[in-house]
């Protein structure tokens, strides 16, 4: 599912060193994929975001389904994951999406399959852009391990694609606050597609400005969300 935003909306959610774009789209994707050999039901939100030059996505959240995933994928590649309660399904020609977290639903979609679309031809490659750090231990205004971006370039090729009419809604939820930092603009876009991953590699893509990003460095859970003591800014 995809969105516009205000001008002005995304800049201020990115670290200093990434970069807005130009393009204001929102990215709200409800997924499930094979972990761990089970199924992972997710939701993440994603933005426009340039690093040094390449443009990609800056993903400020991944609520899912499966604990066993959200720890260690924070601590080896920074991936911005928690504990998310996902509701995903398609019955016939209609499909139905929710992502509850702490007790608020924020997002929710009901449509209908109106048809088939044609799939890009051959492999495309998307950059997906997460931050890693960890703050000093006892609470100083320093870091044990200072900021540094990490790019996720993903080659995929899309094999089947439907489109859907139907009704994203974002509602207010001061744990995930996309309504807050990222209302609508316009009307949303969605689509049902199946990818198949062609490869995927992760790396340290370089440092960012440890004092610049201070004021990004406490966030929402594990999520990049701007918190308060790893709370909502209510």
């Amino acid at each position: 599912m995809t969105y516009p935003t205000a001008e002005g909306n995304i800049a201020p959610l990115l670290p200093a060193g990434l970069e807005p774009t130009g393009d204001n789209t929102v990215t709200v994707g409800i997924y499930c994929v094979p972990i761990h050999g089970e199924p992972e039901y997710g939701v993440s939100i994603k933005v426009p975001a340039r690093w040094n030059g390449v443009d990609g996505l800056y993903n400020l959240g991944m609520g899912i389904d499966q604990e066993a995933a959200v720890f260690i994928s924070a601590e080896r590649n920074g991936q911005p994951k928690y504990l998310c309660d996902i509701d995903y399904y398609r019955l016939g020609s209609r499909v139905g999406a929710r992502a509850t977290h702490q007790g608020y639903t924020f997002v929710e979609y009901q449509g209908e399959v109106t048809g088939e679309a044609g799939a890009p031809a051959g492999d495309w490659t998307e950059h997906e852009w997460w931050t890693k750090y960890s703050r000093e231990i006892g609470g100083g205004q320093g870091y044990d391990l200072a900021p540094v971006v990490v790019d996720v370039a993903t080659t995929m090729e899309t094999i089947h694609v439907e489109t859907l009419d139907g009704e994203l809604r974002l509602l207010d939820s001061p744990w995930d606050p996309v309504s807050r930092y990222l209302p609508m603009a316009g009307p949303a876009t969605a689509t049902l597609v199946t990818n198949a991953m062609k490869s995927r590699n992760i790396s340290n893509a370089g440092p960012l400005d440890p004092d610049a990003f201070w004021n990004h460095a406490d966030v929402i859970g594990g999520s990049r969300w701007p918190g308060e003591s790893g709370g909502p800014r209510y």
